[in-house]
């Protein structure tokens, strides 16, 4: 059985260079969901059952990580 995996890719132009948001699931409701963001080396993950509250708060961590 051959399983394809499907994604949404979402690339957010910086002065830092490209952020990269890869999503991962949400697709029925109830369905848990995972937020992957990069940016040059700098990683930060989420899980989640909502897909924009996830969002959200995986680039809440993300931006209190590189202002670190």
């Amino acid at each position: 059985m051959n399983k394809r995996t499907q994604y949404e890719m979402l690339y957010i132009p910086s002065r830092f260079g490209m952020i990269k948001v890869y999503i991962y699931g949400f697709k029925k409701n109830g369905k848990t969901g995972r937020v992957f963001i990069v940016l040059n080396g700098i990683k930060v993950n989420g899980k989640g059952i909502h897909k924009k509250q996830t969002l959200i708060s995986t680039l809440s961590k993300f931006n209190e990580k590189i202002k670190a």
